[in-house]
């Protein structure tokens, strides 16, 4: 008979266990417990979308769109992909579904992306990001309490110290359309000395130069000129209301003036939470305002601001969270109680025990696995349950008792 080969785990993606998923589960804890505190209301949104969702709002010209996106057509011949990140999805929501009503809306969602790009450190194709979006605040307040609260989760997170907030304007419009003009001038004084990546962003998307890792770009694009040349006065004073913020609320921050987006719906702030302890690839956290996102997927001119995080990423920074260790654990003296002691179990989980149970054995093996399991306390279930009774004994101190089977949560407490 042949050998049936086992499958194996497609190449980018990962199986969260033990001491891994613990410190996965303590993000997603934690970021739900803070986005409660700042009122935040929780979305959960499709996996897939129409392809043109991503392609409007990311950007055609964009690696995610031209390279990474997973898409494909459905049975009907719609081109679908599966979601690369959550702000547009979130963005569609909110014109097909009605959320303007609801505006200034306060959402934060977290699941699974896809992104095909080659798997290295804290980085996969099956990813996991926690996401927060505020639409219809054109307000600095709004990217004020974003920030806020993102300094916050990486307080609670046990991982805010090393890490440092970047923080730089993109302007309004008017600002932004000057600045692309004196670096589309700057940029083609040095065309002959460009990459021919930095060469087509040129053409399409000229402020992607200044993310340019390429040496042969990196002196003409440090020599380009920032942005605080070409600001509005609205646009100064935006900022300075955003940072005057962050100073009240004792958030540090420093200027990063080549912190950049390519794409144009960007306005005002742009930022980035960045370590030294992840290597090379050290953002832990980003975002900015998108005040041209909701206009640019057919909707009206809607203000939008947010962030996300990868869960992978902020997982390898915090502590390994405590195993949790059950209560007590619950032993039929034989099999013959076996049924009545798991009737008893499900009655202590009710009252909000956390129960240990073993499916096989007899009692000694049974009380072995319980301490096997750090259980703090062994209830044996024999014939005085029958009578109202059982037997509790206190593992740290090999103790036991007889007591009230009414009387254990009481006595535990």
């Amino acid at each position: 008979m042949a050998r049936i080969e086992t499958p194996r785990r497609v190449r980018g993606t990962q199986d969260i266990f033990g001491e891994e998923q613990r410190r996965f589960s303590h993000v997603l804890d934690t970021f739900e417990r803070v986005r409660r505190l700042y009122c935040f209301g929780r979305v959960d949104l499709p996996v897939f979308e129409a392809t043109e969702v991503f392609a409007r709002s990311i950007g055609e010209t964009t690696d995610v769109v031209s390279k990474e996106m997973y898409t494909f057509p459905d049975r009907g011949g719609d081109s679908l992909t599966l979601r690369p990140e959550f702000t547009a999805g979130i963005a569609r929501a909110f014109l097909t579904e009605g959320w303007q009503q609801y505006a200034p809306l306060k959402v934060t969602t977290s699941g699974a992306v896809f992104r095909y790009e080659r798997p290295q450190k804290g980085r996969y194709r099956q990813f996991h990001q926690i996401d927060a979006e505020i639409l219809g605040a054109p307000e600095p307040a709004a990217d004020v309490e974003l920030l806020v609260m993102a300094d916050q989760l990486l307080r609670e997170l046990g991982i805010a110290d090393g890490v440092t907030l970047q923080l730089n304007t993109l302007g309004d419009a008017e600002t932004r359309e000057a600045w692309r003009a004196g670096l589309v001038a700057h940029f083609e004084a040095h065309r002959a000395e460009l990459s021919e990546d930095s060469l087509t962003r040129l053409d399409k998307n000229p402020m992607r130069i200044l993310d340019s890792k390429d040496p042969r770009d990196r002196p003409i694009a440090d020599a380009a000129p920032d942005i605080d040349a070409y600001l509005t006065p609205e646009a100064r004073t935006f900022f300075d209301a955003v940072t005057a913020g962050l100073d009240a609320a004792g958030v540090a921050w420093t200027r990063n003036a080549r912190l950049v987006r390519g794409l144009d719906y960007y306005r005002h702030t742009a930022f980035e939470f960045v370590t030294d302890r992840l290597g090379a690839q050290g953002t832990v956290l980003a975002g900015g305002r998108y005040d041209g996102l909701v206009e640019s997927l057919g909707g009206a001119p809607t203000a939008g601001v947010g962030w996300a995080a990868g869960v992978e990423r902020l997982a390898m920074l915090v502590d390994e969270p405590a195993v949790e260790h059950p209560t007590v654990a619950v032993v039929p003296l034989d099999l013959s109680f076996e049924t009545i002691a798991m009737g008893y179990a499900a009655n202590l989980r009710r009252q909000g025990l956390t129960v240990h149970t073993d499916f096989r054995g007899n009692a000694k093996k049974r009380m072995q696995r319980a301490a096997s399991a750090d259980a703090t306390h062994v209830i044996f279930v024999g014939p005085t349950l029958i009578e109202g009774s059982v037997t509790i004994k206190t593992m740290a101190t090999g103790e036991q008792r007889n007591i009230g089977a009414a009387e254990v949560i009481e006595a535990l407490r």
